[in-house]
């Protein structure tokens, strides 16, 4: 295996650690309004607090491999990065500013105990976590999809090139799965009535989500001439899917935790090996491909970031797993106290 190639493939464990990590971040964000409703203002609020307790340990940390993989990809494959990044800059834009008025909604909400103050904070949370994996899902489906590029690996499409029905359907199926994605994590995590409803939801959630994310993956695979190996992962990512729903039902978080985190795993595989050994496809007569080789980055440049990957991504997965274990226990609302603030 050539170094081009060992990137395309760490690439992809990239973005898979972050749909997967931050999937469920997402989840529970979009959740905020849907699961906290309690029998009074108090106890919606106590829910609310709940529920982004969850995550408080995790979501930062969950958006380095968002950051992670835009480094690894400008330093590894310079002209997919190039092309990429001016074909799909309104849509990253927008990402990077949901994110950061997410952000700041997690460590801005509890400075002041004022309804209205937590009220907007609570939207710009639930806003910044809809629109980062509905349009990650529909620049990912785009590339795979192929896209307007040219002999000399420029974009020449524009914004309505990019919001094509297939590509919708790519965003709407990875909104879905962080839907369900983060329903289980918090039924995994919380107790009481508030785990109860989080199953339920995740059940309808996961229904969804696996119509979508069949009819995307079959699409795809039949319009892209999926290999052998792309509809084994195919199939795996369904399996893994139908038995999250059912492991949901029969009250098995974790098990059903694990399936939807296989789902969203396998799925990005399947997208990864749709593109090899290309990295942004063109569907222009003329246009030119970006392949693993003529994208990626001289040699040496490979090989200086090989060195440097083998030696702190051990390091970056050990601590990930480590804070997954120190903050693994249930909460419940009893665990929350009042709120405070100016």
């Amino acid at each position: 295996m050539d170094l081009a190639t060992f990137w395309f493939i760490l690439i992809g464990v990239l973005w898979t650690g972050f749909l997967v990590l931050e999937g469920f971040d997402f989840g529970v964000g979009m959740l905020l309004p849907v699961l906290s409703r309690g029998g009074d203002p108090v106890e919606t609020e106590k829910r609310r607090r709940l529920l982004l307790t969850t995550i408080g340990p995790f979501w930062d940390g969950n958006e380095v491999w968002l950051l992670t993989a835009g480094g690894a990809t400008f330093a590894a494959f310079p002209h997919w990065y190039a092309t990429m990044f001016s074909g799909f800059y309104l849509p990253l834009l927008l990402v990077l500013v949901a994110l950061i008025v997410r952000n700041m909604g997690f460590e801005y909400r509890h400075k002041r105990n004022s309804d209205a103050w937590r009220r907007g904070w609570d939207i710009a949370i639930v806003v910044g976590s809809v629109l980062p994996p509905l349009l990650i899902g529909t620049a990912l489906t785009n590339i795979v999809r192929g896209l307007p590029i040219d002999k000399d690996m420029e974009f020449t499409g524009n914004l309505l090139t990019i919001l094509n029905p297939l590509s919708l359907l790519g965003g709407l199926t990875i909104l879905t799965l962080c839907l369900a994605h983060g329903a289980h994590f918090i039924a995994l995590k919380t107790d009481g009535d508030i785990r109860h409803d989080a199953r339920a939801f995740a059940t309808k959630a996961g229904v969804v989500a696996a119509v979508l994310a069949v009819v995307l993956l079959l699409t795809l695979g039949l319009t892209r001439g999926g290999t052998l190996l792309s509809w084994l992962t195919t199939a795996v990512a369904a399996v893994a899917l139908l038995a999250a729903i059912f492991f949901n039902t029969k009250g098995a978080e974790g098990k059903a935790f694990v399936g939807t985190t296989l789902t969203i795993a396998f799925a990005v595989v399947t997208y990864f090996l749709l593109l090899f050994p290309n990295v942004m496809p063109t569907n222009l007569a003329g246009g030119t491909d970006l392949t693993i080789a003529n994208a990626s980055s001289s040699p040496l440049t490979l090989k200086i970031m090989t060195g440097a990957a083998l030696v702190f991504t051990p390091i970056a997965l050990l601590y990930t797993a480590w804070n997954y274990w120190v903050f693994r226990r249930r909460l419940t609302t009893k665990h929350i106290p009042a709120a405070q603030g100016l």
